[in-house]
């Protein structure tokens, strides 16, 4: 199916869900990451969600990895250069909401792509192949490009994969995607 079709789909299918029901299905899908074979790790990149836009509340994955003493990082995003900026997440890490309604650290210990063992990524909708499609901009598949090749990047989706999606050869497939039903492996 083609990109935009989807974005429009799944903006529209997130709207209707309420805040309760975003919040159960993020606990849900906390609960479930924990059956992942990947707590071992190191570094952990976590996305903030964007609360008006009802992605997935990956507080619950957060008070996770703290609890496991996991190194979490966080990111800062430049619309103008398109890249992401990556920062380990301290006590006293401050945060400002981006305008584009992005919590964001305004700095600390800058991390490198290549240091990351799993990355938590957002996504509007997926495939059965593991190929995912953000908001159209690249941040996300820029980053992913640069990570170490043995990382581990997991989807967080609210909802069950699309059959196919038409992806390009820029995008970066998922590893794995934890949804509030269960966690779906795409081997490579």
């Amino acid at each position: 199916m083609e990109k935009e079709v989807l974005r429009s789909k799944y903006k529209n299918l997130r709207k209707n869900l309420s805040i309760d029901s975003i919040e159960e299905m993020s606990l849900h899908i906390a609960n479930r990451a924990l059956k992942l074979p990947i707590w071992g790790e190191t570094y952990y990149h976590i996305f903030l969600p964007i609360s008006a836009k009802k992605e997935v509340n990956t507080e619950y994955l957060m008070h996770i990895l703290q609890g496991k003493d996991k190194s979490i990082v966080v990111s800062k995003t430049d619309f103008i250069s398109g890249e992401m900026k990556h920062f380990l997440l301290q006590e006293n890490t401050v945060f400002k909401t981006s305008e584009f309604g992005i919590p964001e650290p305004i700095s600390g210990i800058e991390i490198a792509p290549e240091m990351l063992d799993v990355i938590f990524v957002p996504l509007l909708a997926y495939d059965q192949k593991g190929h995912r499609i953000g908001y159209g901009k690249g941040f996300y598949d820029r980053f992913l490009a640069k990570c170490n090749p043995k990382a581990v990047f997991i989807g967080l989706s609210i909802f069950e994969p699309e059959p196919e999606i038409f992806f390009e050869t820029t995008d970066v497939p998922l590893d794995f995607c934890v949804t509030p039903q269960k966690n779906i492996h795409f081997p490579k």
